[in-house]
């Protein structure tokens, strides 16, 4: 079934029903889920990583017969999918979005095959989403410069093996300039004033905005969304008592 020319999910879980759609922006994103949906590779898989006030993750082919001690989160189905990044869309509380490695071993910032997580997330205040805006410009800074340096680890490891703290202070100069440069070819984050209603009013994890793909909202079952997210969790963030997607299905 379609909502406004949108593919209608439904996810059958333990605690009751999530609808979600599937934006048209977003193709190879929808496509893939409604093609995993059919093949039942969603049902009997597990919530298996629950975050309160942040978000409630699940896709795991490795959990429909996991043990309570095994380890979950690295299961996929041996693809991943390029980033379809949209400004249109933000980590809202509510919507879907693919997991993905991180970015020192995933720099185009593909997404898993499978695996997904639904927003809960705060709200915030204005003046806690501007400074949440100057952290992010500073780590996209970090980030570039790590990148950087990571490039050099050979003649970082000679020079400190050498105690050459002089060629080492010059190498990092370099590579702060560099990613100086870098940075400056593209605009600052900035929050806009859809995002900023958002998150100081609905709520959401506007952290993320801009490194993983959203791909569609829960327009149905938010109510249980919150009542996965609130479960006890061990340190893994692991729900203590199973929390299974019996069925996924593509509403007709």
């Amino acid at each position: 079934m379609e909502k406004g020319n949108e593919t209608l999910v439904r996810l059958e879980t333990t605690m009751g029903n999530i609808i979600v759609k599937l934006y048209n922006e977003t193709p190879k994103h929808r496509d893939n889920f409604i093609k995993l949906t059919k093949e039942g590779v969603y049902d009997s898989t597990l919530f298996h990583r629950v975050i309160k006030n942040f978000m409630i993750q699940a896709g795991d082919p490795q959990s429909k017969n996991a043990t309570d001690t095994t380890t979950l989160g690295n299961g996929d189905v041996g693809y991943t999918i390029p980033a379809e990044f949209n400004d249109k869309f933000f980590h809202k509380k509510g919507v879907l979005a693919a997991a993905r490695q991180g970015d020192e071993v995933n720099p185009n910032r593909e997404s898993s095959g499978c695996q997904f997580y639904i927003v809960t997330g705060r709200k915030f205040s204005e003046a806690q989403m501007i400074n949440m805006e100057n952290q992010l410009n500073d780590a996209r800074l970090d980030n570039v410069f790590n990148t950087l340096a990571r490039k050099h680890m050979k003649d970082i490891y000679k020079m400190r093996k050498a105690n050459d703290t002089e060629g080492l202070l010059a190498l990092q100069d370099k590579l702060e300039a560099e990613a100086r440069e870098q940075v400056a070819k593209e605009p600052a984050l900035k929050f806009t004033p859809e995002q900023i209603k958002a998150y100081t009013t609905v709520g959401g994890a506007p952290h993320l905005d801009g490194a993983y793909t959203i791909f569609g909202e829960v327009v149905e079952g938010m109510d249980v969304v919150e009542k996965v997210e609130n479960v006890g969790t061990n340190r893994a963030d692991r729900p203590k008592v199973d929390i299974r997607i019996l069925k996924a299905i593509v509403v007709e």
